[in-house]
C-alpha cells in the first residue's frame, strides 16, 4: 500500500520517462540528439510560460483562460508595429508590450472577480476580441523581421567561458554541476530544518533515490546542451519565470490563498480571505505572462502575424491537467505543470521525427489529455 501511494505521486514522471524511452527507440535514438533537445526547448518555451500562468487560474477552482493565445497575438502585433514600422526603441516597446498584457489581465480580472462574469464566458469573449484587434493592428499582414537586439534577447546562447575543447561548451556542464550541488545542499538543509523543528522527514532512502534520478537527468540534459551550442538564453528566461511562480505558489500567502479558494471558495471567503483579490491576481498574472510569451514567440518566428498564438491556450491547459493539476481546482504545482509541458513537447517532437500526420498528432494529444483528466476524476472519487 505504501509503495502504491508513493508511485501515485510520480505517475506522470514515470509516464514521461516511458514516453521518452518509446520515442528514443522508435526514432533510432534521434529524439535524444543534442540538436533535438535544443529544439525541444525552443519549440516549447511558450508552453512552459503560458502553462505556469494558466495554473494560477486552474487552482482557483478548475477555471481556465481561453484568451491567452489571442493576447499573445495582440501583444506581438503591438510590439512589432512599434519596433519595425515606427522605429520605437526596443526598451520602450518591451515595456509597452508587458503593460498591454497586464492591462488586458486587469480588465478581465476585474470582470471576473468583481462583476462576477463567469471566467469561461469572459475569456471566450476576450479570445475573439483580442484576436480581432490584433488583425486590425496588423491589417492582416505579417510584420518582419525583428531587430537583431530583440532576437538576441531570446534566441542566443550563453558563451563558453571555459573554451577548453573545440565544439564543446564546458560552461553548460559546469552550470549543471553547480545546479546539482545546490540541490544537494538545499535538500540537506531542508532535512536539518525539519529535524530541528521536530517535523517528520521523508524516508532517507526514498529521498536519495529521487535526488539521484533528478541529478542524473539534469547532468544528462546539460551535457547534451554542451555538445550543441551551450545553454539557450530562452532556457534562462523560462527557468527564472518558473522559479518565481513556483515560489509564489508554494511559499507566499497569495499562493496559499489560491489553493484555498480552489479547495472550498465559500469556506475561504468565510475565513476572512478576500477571494475577489485572489481571482483578480490569477487572471492579471496569466495575461501578463501572455505578454512575455508574445516576445518569446516573436523572437522565435522573427515576425508578428495574424495567426500567432493559435491554440496556445489548449497547449497550456493540456500541460496543466497532464501535469497533475486538478480539474476541480485546489491541487497542482508548477513542477508538475513543467512535467506536463515536457510530456507534450516530447509527444510533438517524437511524432514529428517519426513523420506522423499532424491530424493524428492531435488525436494522440487529445487522448493523453483525456486520460489525465479521467485519472484525476477517478482518484478524487476513490478519496471520497
Amino acid at each position: 500500500m505504501k509503495l502504491k501511494t508513493e508511485l501515485s505521486k510520480y505517475v506522470m514522471v514515470i509516464a514521461t520517462v516511458l514516453v521518452i524511452l518509446f520515442f528514443t527507440i522508435a526514432t533510432g535514438g534521434k529524439l535524444l540528439f543534442a540538436q533535438n533537445i535544443n529544439n525541444l526547448i525552443a519549440q516549447n518555451a511558450y508552453v512552459f510560460v503560458l502553462a505556469t500562468g494558466m495554473l494560477l487560474c486552474i487552482l482557483t477552482g478548475g477555471n481556465i483562460d481561453l484568451s491567452v493565445g489571442s493576447i499573445v497575438c495582440l501583444v506581438g502585433a503591438i510590439g512589432a508595429t512599434m519596433m519595425v514600422q515606427n522605429n520605437v526603441p526596443m526598451g520602450i516597446s518591451i515595456v509597452v508590450m508587458l503593460l498591454s498584457g497586464l492591462l488586458i489581465g486587469v480588465w478581465q480580472g476585474f470582470l471576473i472577480a468583481y462583476i462576477k462574469v463567469p471566467p469561461f464566458i469572459c475569456t471566450l469573449a476576450g479570445m475573439l476580441t483580442w484576436r480581432g484587434l490584433s488583425n486590425v493592428v496588423l491589417q492582416g499582414l505579417t510584420i518582419s523581421p525583428m531587430p537583431d537586439k530583440f532576437l538576441n534577447m531570446f534566441n542566443s546562447y550563453v558563451g563558453d567561458i571555459i573554451p577548453a575543447t573545440a565544439n564543446v561548451n564546458e560552461t553548460a556542464t559546469v552550470v549543471g554541476i553547480v545546479i546539482c550541488l545546490f540541490i544537494i545542499l538545499y535538500k540537506l538543509k531542508a532535512r536539518a530544518d525539519r529535524t530541528k523543528k521536530g517535523y517528520e522527514n521523508p524516508a532517507l532512502r526514498d529521498e536519495v533515490i529521487t535526488d539521484v534520478i533528478l541529478i542524473a537527468v539534469i547532468m544528462f540534459f546539460m551535457i547534451k546542451l554542451s555538445l550543441y551550442k551551450g545553454i539557450p538564453v530562452i532556457l534562462i528566461w523560462v527557468a527564472v519565470i518558473v522559479a518565481i511562480y513556483g515560489y509564489i505558489t508554494s511559499k507566499t500567502t497569495i499562493g496559499r490563498h489560491l489553493y484555498a479558494v480552489g479547495g472550498n471558495q465559500k469556506a475561504t471567503r468565510l475565513s476572512g480571505i478576500d477571494t475577489k483579490k485572489v481571482f483578480f491576481f490569477a487572471y492579471a498574472n496569466v495575461a501578463f505572462l501572455s505578454g512575455v510569451t508574445a516576445m518569446i514567440v516573436m523572437a522565435r518566428l522573427n515576425s508578428a502575424n495574424p495567426t500567432a498564438g493559435t491554440n496556445y491556450e489548449m497547449d497550456a491547459i493540456g500541460s496543466c491537467f497532464i501535469g497533475g493539476a486538478s480539474a476541480y481546482g485546489g491541487s497542482g504545482s508548477v513542477g508538475g505543470v513543467m512535467i506536463g509541458a515536457i510530456l507534450m513537447g516530447v509527444l510533438n517532437l517524437g511524432m514529428s521525427i517519426m513523420g506522423v500526420d499532424a491530424n493524428w498528432q492531435k488525436v494522440v494529444k487529445g487522448g493523453v489529455l483525456l486520460a489525465a483528466v479521467v485519472f484525476d476524476v477517478v482518484s478524487k472519487k476513490k478519496q471520497d
